[in-house]
């Protein structure tokens, strides 16, 4: 906790960004950090509220309230320590988490929670900046051999651990650089790829190796990992998108969100994109199918691109402005929530469903037909859509974004070569407790994060990879002082 009487005496105060019309000339990052004045004020809010609900908040379990007060203290070394006690990458959480934490805290039944995330992000970024952060080299090598598979969030976790707990660690990636859904998932202007390089080589240094452009199922058989290592931890992550089969869907100018963020990552950290490759929103009249982070990650790109409009479309109805907390406090709760992009300019419409793209005789999208939709619950409580009478419209769309999810992980190549068990909903079958925890159907086979429990939040990846780690030198060894 912080100061006792501090959440009475200090209000709220959180980072800003810049004017929308300045940032959205580039893709860098635009978020104004507070001062480490305003930080320990805001770190004396932290209450003693006798049972931290912020913990449970967390996926990785932060030490919130213990941080919280050595910042108030201005003791930053030690909450450096404290933080990193839970989490590998509080730079990457600090920027990108939407921070359930916070919807937790106890102040959030007032509305204004402790500014955790704010908190989190000052408290890496001080760190590196005193380079406190240095390589973590384990004293003693095990001889034992990992290979991970995915270096996004869950795979870097992993690797990490189980390198700093002595193993020989390799990870594999498809892409030209490292770094998963982080490098080329996540625009430049919300995680500046920098930060990832640095954290890249710390791991580096505590003697990870990576393999880019190493596709393992195409390029190499995923058996001859298991040949070659005592332990493989699938981290590969959900990338099977949610498709729309409506008719037109085969035109040009609809792409898969993924495919379009994409694309604009590999240029901006100059990758070489031919002109018919790269999916560029400028001119024109761009529709974001899906309302969730993917979806706001288009729009914003869309802006900085110079489109002539952006309109996003859901298909569940507008959530409410407040949630009772009553009825969802500590948990994360459905409300109204506006992202950075969304605020920079664009059409919300919720209860639409698409029906067709329509074509401009030359092999390109040029409309979309939607209708209003209306949700009601059956008999049996469950909720069911049915279209409005008469409500279908259409709107203008030279470019359309897929972003409505991701149903499973990439079924064809490694995963269908090593027939390892899938669960219902097609990810790789795995527990998370006992002395099966992570492990996979195939004995010396691991899988962790979205690979594992489907798509999901960053801060589950590491989580899940921070927990694999424990698991696999358990395997290995028998027992684990990695923190579980």
């Amino acid at each position: 906790m912080g100061k006792p009487t501090g959440f009475m005496e200090y209000a709220r105060q959180d980072r800003t960004y810049q004017p929308a019309s300045d940032r959205v000339n580039h893709f860098k990052e635009f978020v104004n950090p507070l001062s480490e004045a305003d930080l320990s004020i805001q770190g004396a809010r932290c209450m003693d509220c006798g049972i931290p609900f912020c913990h449970t908040g967390c996926p990785v379990n932060n030490l919130i309230p213990d941080w919280n007060d050595l910042v108030y203290r201005w003791e930053w070394k030690a909450a450096i320590d404290m933080l990193h006690s839970t989490n590998n990458f509080p730079e990457f959480t600090g920027r990108i988490c939407p921070a359930p934490c916070e919807a937790s805290c106890t102040l959030n039944l007032e509305e204004s929670p402790v500014t955790i995330k704010t908190i989190e992000y000052s408290i890496v970024e001080k760190a590196w900046q005193e380079g406190w952060i240095q390589p973590q080299i384990a004293p003693h090598k095990t001889g034992r051999r990992v290979a991970v598979v995915g270096s996004g969030p869950a795979g870097m976790a992993c690797a990490q651990q189980l390198a700093r707990a002595g193993h020989s660690v390799r990870v594999y990636e498809k892409e030209n650089r490292i770094g998963g859904l982080l490098r080329y998932g996540i625009p430049d202007f919300k995680l500046n790829k920098k930060i990832i390089d640095r954290r890249i080589a710390q791991m580096k240094a505590e003697g990870v190796k990576f393999h880019a452009n190493t596709h393992i199922g195409v390029d190499i058989p995923a058996r001859k990992l298991m040949d070659e290592f005592h332990a493989v931890v699938l981290a590969g992550g959900s990338e099977q998108p949610r498709d729309l089969p409506v008719p037109g869907r085969n035109l040009k100018g609809i792409h898969f969100a993924m495919d379009f963020l994409r694309t604009n990552s590999h240029r901006l950290q100059g990758d070489e994109i031919p002109e018919e490759q790269f999916i560029s929103a400028r001119g024109r009249h761009v529709v974001v199918i899906g309302g969730g982070d993917t979806g706001s990650d288009c729009i914003g790109t869309s802006t900085r691109h110079g489109a002539a409009s952006v309109t996003q479309l859901e298909i569940l109805p507008k959530p409410p402005e407040k949630e009772d907390k009553a009825l969802t406090w500590p948990n994360w709760p459905n409300k109204l929530r506006t992202s950075s992009s969304q605020e920079e300019g664009c059409t919300r419409m919720w209860s639409v469903a698409t029906k067709e793209f329509l074509n401009d005789g030359q092999g390109n999208v040029r409309k979309i037909r939607c209708v209003k939709v209306d949700w009601k619950k059956d008999e049996a409580g469950n909720w069911k859509m049915s279209e409005v009478e008469g409500s279908e419209f259409e709107l203008k769309a030279d470019l359309v974004t897929l972003a409505m999810g991701f149903v499973h992980p990439v079924h064809k190549g490694m995963l269908e070569e090593l027939k390892t068990a899938l669960d219902k909903n097609g990810n790789v079958k795995a527990r998370t407790q006992g002395k099966e925890a992570y492990k996979t159907s195939i004995d010396g086979v691991f899988a962790a994060g979205d690979m594992r429990r489907g798509q999901s939040l960053v801060v589950w990846a590491i989580r899940e990879g921070r927990q694999c780690a424990r698991a696999v030198d358990e395997y290995l060894m028998k027992s684990s002082e990695l923190p579980r």
